[in-house]
């Protein structure tokens, strides 16, 4: 990272600067008495079981955002200012933190850019969150299929040409969202996709949820707003170093109203953020602009090293370039290891199942033949070196015969949308045994999780080889939770 970037590309903007954890640092210099809330008064009145398992800090930490950590009327413009820096550090036009995940800023970015009964292009491999937001806004989603690799069983981004064809059979369409990186880490096209986006006039939104670490390192796939995406929200928590919860927004161009955006974020946020998951992003933006770059490339080459490493196992193989191909995923983010346990004989739920109650490692995301390492720059070779040799005993491990997952063609798992997601939802229901549900329209959302990517959203009609590819997956342990039945033994069904 060269001196001038650390200085920020903008007058006055000094990335050596932490302004939240600064006004934290003389908050507690200060020593306030507080005769408001929390109510646990730093920590004062907390119990001492919570506290042992907590920690003291954490709740000392725990104060106002208004009238704690700034003043009543915010005249220190902490917050303000910590969020230029990070809009400096990434390149944005803006930047609006948020302490409700990712999931909130998403929606928020929906609202900005359309209302109620306007259309939208989403890429139907989108997270449960941007359903929620069809929900609450009643915003028309036009689908944009993903590429299906029927070899892999695993659902590639859309393609550019498929959300050309989506602009020219909905030229009302007010914009397009995408999501990108996966949970299994691979990218869509952004560049491309946005420049079909604003040949069009509109607007296009990434979740990228997974890619808060992109700007800071080239070897990394290309982050949303270098792409020329108008908002992008990333977790920082993900794959930075912030909190659960912890998220950004950032905003460019002319075609979304950054006070709409702001506003929208209003309407949806707490009036209690926590301070805790400000400090959290505000300090680990200053550690990417000072350190990233070596950080994270220190990263990227123990991920590879730890990937021929799993590959050389028996009976697992570890996915790379075959990932990105022209008919599959545009990048892969290296820092994500993909590793197929279909040799092995097992199933990725047993093999997650199986680590961390044996050798006490968890695993990011598993589904019926594969398992996701998630690298960092936090990583290092022993944790590697764990990794490695506990999937060795995996292998010479012997586990009962996985159940067997139903996998649809494509098309069974295309269902038609026939009622928007919002009046599904509010529309009167029935709850009727699974097999009475093919047919009928749903009325809720039916998401394994991981990856969080919705098998039935309310609105669509619901199929028979959906209904073979959820009951079979719950017998080989896949989690349901959102489901009004979690086994999936009955569905709720919009009321004939």
């Amino acid at each position: 990272m060269t001196e001038d970037r650390c200085l920020g590309y903008l007058p006055g903007m000094d990335h050596n600067e932490s302004p939240v954890l600064e006004a934290l640092a003389e908050y507690h210099e200060r020593d306030y008495a507080n005769y408001s809330p929390p109510g646990h008064k730093q920590g004062r009145g907390v119990d001492d079981a919570v506290r042992r398992v907590l920690g003291a800090e954490v709740f000392r930490s725990d104060v106002l955002a208004t009238g704690g950590l700034d003043d009543r009327q915010s005249g220190k413009k902490v917050l303000a200012r910590a969020q230029e820096l990070m809009a400096d550090a990434v390149g944005a036009e803006h930047a609006f933190f948020s302490t409700c995940g990712s999931s909130l800023s998403v929606k928020s970015a929906m609202m900005a850019v359309a209302a109620p009964g306007e259309t939208m292009l989403v890429g139907r491999d989108a997270h449960k969150s941007v359903i929620a937001g069809l929900v609450l806004t009643g915003i028309q989603p036009v689908w944009v299929r993903p590429r299906w690799d029927r070899e892999l069983h695993l659902a590639h981004p859309p393609s550019p040409a498929a959300f050309e064809d989506a602009f020219s059979n909905n030229p009302d369409a007010v914009g397009a969202l995408v999501t990108s990186p996966s949970p299994y880490g691979t990218c869509s096209d952004l560049k491309t996709i946005a420049e079909i986006c604003h040949r069009h006039g509109k607007p296009l939104i990434v979740d990228e949820a997974w890619g808060a670490h992109l700007p800071f390192h080239d070897e990394l796939p290309t982050w949303a707003m270098d792409a020329g995406a108008d908002v992008c929200v990333v977790s920082v928590h993900k794959m930075g170093a912030g909190f659960e919860q912890g998220s950004v927004f950032h905003l460019q161009g002319d075609l979304i109203d950054p006070v709409r955006l702001k506003e929208s974020a209003d309407l949806l946020s707490t009036t209690s953020p926590n301070v805790l998951l400000y400090a959290a992003m505000d300090g680990w933006r200053r550690q990417m602009v000072l350190h990233g770059h070596e950080l994270l490339g220190s990263a990227l080459k123990l991920a590879h090293a730890t990937r021929r490493e799993i590959d050389s196992l028996p009976g697992l193989r570890v996915f790379e370039d075959r990932l990105v191909a022209k008919e599959a995923s545009h990048d892969l983010d290296r820092l994500q290891i993909m590793i197929d346990t279909l040799d092995a004989g097992i199933s990725g739920y047993q093999a997650a199942d199986w680590l961390r109650q044996e050798p006490a490692i968890n695993v990011g995301l598993s589904d019926h033949r594969r398992i996701l390492a998630q690298f960092s720059f936090a990583d290092d070779q022993e944790r590697a070196d764990r990794l490695v040799s506990a999937l060795a005993d995996l292998t010479r491990t012997s586990l009962p015969s996985p159940q067997s997952v139903v996998l649809p063609e494509p098309r069974d798992l295309e269902l038609e949308q026939v009622m928007s997601p919002r009046e599904a939802f509010f529309a009167a229901h029935d709850v009727v045994p699974v097999d009475e549900s093919i047919g009928r329209i749903a009325a809720e959302q039916v998401t394994p999780y991981p990856p969080g990517i919705p098998a039935i959203l309310p609105g669509e009609c619901i199929s028979a080889g959906v209904i073979d590819y959820l009951r079979s997956g719950t017998e080989a342990t896949m989690p349901i939770p959102d489901a009004a039945d979690p086994t999936v033994k009955t569905l709720r069904v919009v009321k004939a």
